[in-house]
């Protein structure tokens, strides 16, 4: 897959191994606002707007400062469009369940 996006493999493994242990529990948390979304309004902000808005940043500054492949902007994409729209919902009065 590394090669896909013209990257070398990471060196140690662990960091791969780690980063898929994160995302299949990010994973398994959306299980809970999607059950119950007013609850877990907290959580959606978090794993929303603020982890994939960072990760749009993160891809960014990577791309102008390390130089990293082309390839990664569309990462950086994926992240802030699911930033993005994950705010939008939020901030709309009738979001998720919301009643005034």
């Amino acid at each position: 897959m590394a090669s896909t996006f013209g990257v070398e493999p990471p060196v140690p493994v662990i960091h791969a191994k780690l980063n898929a242990i994160f995302l299949i529990c990010i994973g398994i948390g959306y299980a809970l606002p999607y059950r119950d979304p007013e609850r877990y309004r907290g959580y959606l902000w978090i794993m929303g707007p603020l982890l994939k808005g960072a990760g749009a940043a993160a891809f960014i500054i990577d791309y102008f400062v390390n130089g990293s492949p082309k390839s990664f902007l569309l990462f950086a994409a994926s992240d802030g469009a699911l930033a993005l729209w994950t705010l939008a919902a939020l901030a709309r009065p009738q979001a998720i369940g919301h009643r005034p």
